[in-house]
């Protein structure tokens, strides 16, 4: 779901103990509709790009105990929490590999691995369909492929709130002034086929909470307020946004937070495809 820079790598979330910590909780919210149709039993060699802070690779070895995970992440600071989390998790030990490098530049040798797993990483990288093809190197023939990635435009919010409407627009701006893509979700088939990719599926998934499941709704609503504000250092410091909206936002978040008849709704694109 770019743009502190920390050496060449900027992320629109920042690099915070509080960033980090908001990983964790939004691995755990989406697990069950982000993993549903995810299946890596055949493969034992898995390549994750973008290792984060380790949220989704613990997710990965829990799921699948066949598999030794790769990851890899420009961020070393991102690559220590990572280290820290898996290090605390006994179901992780001795199968797991984290790796400082550039996923346009990856330091391994062709058709290393039988599967690879990206989630929430092409948005942020600004050449992503290098990455895809400097990826199809390292797999081996066969290799299954799964990329989850966000869909921006999709974002609704009731009661109406015009300035969290503001900032949405303005917080994509900023993604993609620095080299980032907000709606890249909607491009993933295109740039599978691309990137010499075969059998490419996607599948659209969507959050749409409403009356049916106000714990629920309540809970994403929190958890959305986290995210936005994760960027408005940035957005403010970069005249992208005044104090006004930002607090206007939270105002109006709180409200729809408050309101018995709100509704949330986002959605995102999932592709599975194959290496032959």
């Amino acid at each position: 779901m770019n743009s502190i820079v920390t050496g060449e790598f900027p992320y629109i979330h920042g690099f915070s103990s509080e960033e980090q910590s908001r990983l964790m909780r939004q691995a755990r919210m989406f697990e069950t509709k982000l993993f549903s149709r995810i299946d890596y039993s055949e493969a034992t060699r898995l390549l994750e790009i973008g290792s984060g802070v380790g949220a989704q690779t613990e997710i990965l070895l829990r799921r699948f105990p066949n598999l030794h995970v790769t990851s890899v992440d420009r961020s070393a600071a991102q690559l220590a929490a990572a280290e820290k989390n898996l290090a605390e998790t006994a179901w992780c030990t001795a199968r797991y590999t984290l790796q400082l490098a550039d996923a346009t530049d990856l330091p391994f040798a062709d058709r290393s691995f039988d599967a690879a797993y990206l989630c929430w990483v092409l948005e942020h990288m600004p050449a992503p369909a290098r990455v895809l093809s400097e990826l199809r190197r390292v797999l081996a023939p066969g290799a299954v492929v799964y990329v989850t990635e966000v869909l921006n435009s999709s974002f609704f919010l009731d009661p109406y709130s015009p300035h969290l409407l503001r900032y949405w627009m303005a917080f994509n701006d900023h993604q993609y002034d620095s080299g980032g893509d907000p709606f890249i979700g909607a491009k993933l088939g295109n740039l599978l086929l691309a990137g010499g990719y075969s059998n490419v599926q996607t599948e659209v998934k969507s959050f749409h909470l409403d009356n049916r499941q106000p714990g629920k709704r309540k809970q994403m609503i929190e958890f959305w307020e986290e995210l936005l504000l994760s960027a408005a250092d940035q957005l403010v410091a970069t005249g992208k946004v005044d104090e006004t909206t930002v607090s206007g936002m939270r105002q109006e978040l709180q409200a729809v937070r408050n309101d018995p008849n709100a509704v949330f709704f986002f959605a995102f694109v999932q592709a599975r495809a194959t290496v032959y």
